[in-house]
């Protein structure tokens, strides 16, 4: 496997293309009867949770970042002004998701299509060919692993009870959305998300500045090393870790940047315009749903997502082990 990861990786270097990002499932919905007990949750039971109360208010969002991806829509720089709402201080624990599990019944999308993608260097080696269906033919870090879901993040035989703090992965925007909803909240909109990460400073690249190690501090979990076959985890973690790992923003939110992608409300588009916006929400339909933040597998040679105006999307039916959420709401 590690020579077929170094050719993928020898083919598509240098390239402006999504490579550490999450691969779309691209699943046969048709496939599959719908499960109305997964799609509708119970009652919903209007957790607060640990949740950051934001005034709102007009800041600069987006970049022209020339090291950025001008066709991902990171530009142009547009004033945008949000109401007041609330935000999740974590993304979404592993403890938090099973609570809404066990209470509901809800079967994730993995769970019903009996799949979903891990990276390739967390399978245990000497399963890896017992474990792994398929590989992702441009990326074949990106595994297909019959029965990987959130309580076995890297398949059968794994599972998360050391890892309760952890953000909840293999997560699609449709099971994020679910949770939300029985949680008496919502996704946070894309304006919203980036508002709330920036932590009150203007137009800086990380949460906190520019520097992505002021001092040589690691703020935030990405790829050290050479993607994706060699990572050294200078920051301590090879893989996602524990959300409170890193110190908070200047708004008290944690892990708005690195550890896993976050899924947002709005429909994916790259076009946007200059003009003053006022709580933007995104066009009515598309392809894809936004999702913010990068995730542990963002490296600068690859895929420098994890500043806090890059953006990504992927289907709203798609899971990985590197794309969470965290929610919001309106006060």
């Amino acid at each position: 496997m590690m020579g077929e990861v170094e050719q993928s990786l020898g083919e598509h270097g240098g390239k402006q293309k999504p490579s550490c990002c999450s691969p779309s499932a691209m699943r046969d919905v048709g496939a599959v009867k719908t499960d109305e007990a997964r799609l509708v949750a119970a009652e919903s039971h209007g957790a607060g949770g640990d949740m950051v109360s934001l005034p709102g208010g007009t800041f600069l969002m987006g970049t022209d970042y020339p090291h950025g991806f001008p066709l991902d829509g990171e530009g142009p720089v547009r004033p945008v002004t949000v109401s007041p709402f609330e935000i999740d201080r974590f993304p979404v624990t592993n403890e938090e998701f099973a609570a809404f599990a066990d209470a509901t019944g809800y079967r994730t999308e993995a769970e019903v299509f009996g799949w979903s993608f891990v990276f390739w260097a967390h399978i245990p080696a000497e399963r890896f060919e017992e474990l792994v269906e398929d590989t992702v033919a441009a990326a074949q870090w990106w595994c297909k692993v019959p029965g990987a879901f959130w309580r076995q993040p890297e398949g059968p035989g794994s599972n998360v009870r050391e890892r309760g703090r952890y953000p909840v992965v293999h997560v699609s925007w449709n099971d994020a959305q679910a949770y939300a909803a029985w949680a008496s909240k919502s996704l946070p909109t894309e304006a919203q998300w980036e508002f709330a990460a920036r932590g009150g400073l203007e137009q800086k690249l990380y949460p906190w500045g520019d520097e992505l190690t002021p001092n040589g501090e690691h703020r935030c979990n990405v790829w050290q090393g050479r993607f994706p076959v060699e990572d050294t985890a200078e920051d301590g973690y090879a893989g996602s870790c524990p959300v409170d790992s890193f110190p908070p923003n200047g708004f008290g939110i944690y892990s708005a940047t690195g550890n896993v992608w976050e899924w947002c409300a709005d429909w994916f588009h790259n076009s946007f315009r200059a003009e003053p916006a006022k709580d933007p929400t995104g066009p009515a339909s598309g392809q894809g749903k936004v999702m913010k933040g990068g995730s542990f597998l963002c490296h600068a040679s690859y895929c420098n997502r994890y500043r806090v105006a890059a953006r990504t999307s992927n289907t709203p039916d798609s899971s990985a082990s590197n794309i969470g959420f965290r929610c919001a709401r309106a006060v």
